[in-house]
């Protein structure tokens, strides 16, 4: 968390408010997070304007006209923050900050799993935080041939295929369950039995639910807040993420039969699903 709905998101919201601007000042209070915010961060981009913003998978980029482009990577509890300027409203865990000519862009994070490092923009797709990764969910190569390819002789449970990055990048661990509800597949079915039908309706809810969630603003479940403050409401829409124990938004079941929503642990994560409906 923030999953790719969110940090598109995010993107967006920094878009509108800092294209053009200019970087007058950027200061590095703690450098040490997943990875550390490089020595030169701040000589390198002072100065520089913003001039493209885009995501790519769970990671917002920041490219300036200097021929850089910022990476940033919001963890478990990293968030964008806007304010006038860099001492307006100073909290703990804010770790970058960045002055320009259009207000304050600053880098929070209490855990500090999260990153926010530069690279030459020319080598972007040679990042090594970004040259492994999959499909993007609306890539036209994203396609049923490519998903029974990648699946194939792959035993693991299909939810963690759907986190695997290096097939399909920015699902995260909301969204598989979503996911997978619609497309009526139990989340620990073994990946490579997933079938041409089934990899046709995974592909096609995996863009009708991110393209919803974004919509939304995204799902505030914990950390995640908009850069303005304002949290995301896709969570009213989940039909069985953190639901356990309730009828999913589809079933006719006997829940007292049923059970309901039921919650299993795949991967170290929480998994949720409907025993009746998927199969």
């Amino acid at each position: 968390m923030p999953e790719l709905p969110e940090v598109e998101t995010i993107k967006n919201a920094v878009q509108k408010t800092f294209a053009g601007a200019k970087i007058e000042k950027a200061v590095v209070r703690q450098p040490k997070l997943r990875e550390s915010v490089p020595a030169d961060f701040a000589k390198r981009i002072e100065g520089a304007t913003f001039c493209g913003f885009k995501r790519i998978a769970k990671y917002m980029l920041t490219e300036l006209d200097n021929g850089l482009t910022i990476i940033w990577h919001f963890g478990m509890s990293g968030k964008i923050r806007t304010e006038s300027d860099i001492d307006a409203n100073p909290q703990k865990h804010d770790h970058v900050l960045l002055q320009t000519t259009k207000g304050a862009l600053i880098y929070n994070d209490p855990r500090r799993f999260g990153l926010v490092t530069i690279t030459e923009s020319t080598s972007l797709k040679k990042h090594h935080l970004l040259q492994h990764l999959g499909c993007d969910p609306w890539d036209k190569e994203l396609t049923t041939a490519y998903l029974l390819q990648k699946f194939a002789h792959k035993k693991c449970a299909i939810k963690l295929a759907l986190l695997d990055q290096t097939i399909i990048c920015g699902i995260g661990n909301i969204y598989a369950s979503e996911i997978l509800y619609l497309a009526r597949i139990l989340p620990n079915r073994p990946a490579e039995s997933i079938n041409e039908k089934e990899a046709n309706l995974l592909i096609k809810y995996t863009r009708i639910v991110l393209e919803k969630a974004i919509e939304a603003g995204g799902s505030t479940i914990h950390d995640y807040v908009h850069p303005d403050g304002k949290t995301g409401y896709f969570q009213e829409s989940h039909c069985v993420y953190n639901k356990t124990g309730l009828r999913c938004p589809q079933c006719v079941c006997d829940l007292a039969h049923t059970g309901g929503i039921k919650k299993v642990v795949l991967g170290g994560r929480s998994t949720f699903y409907c025993a009746t409906l998927q199969k």
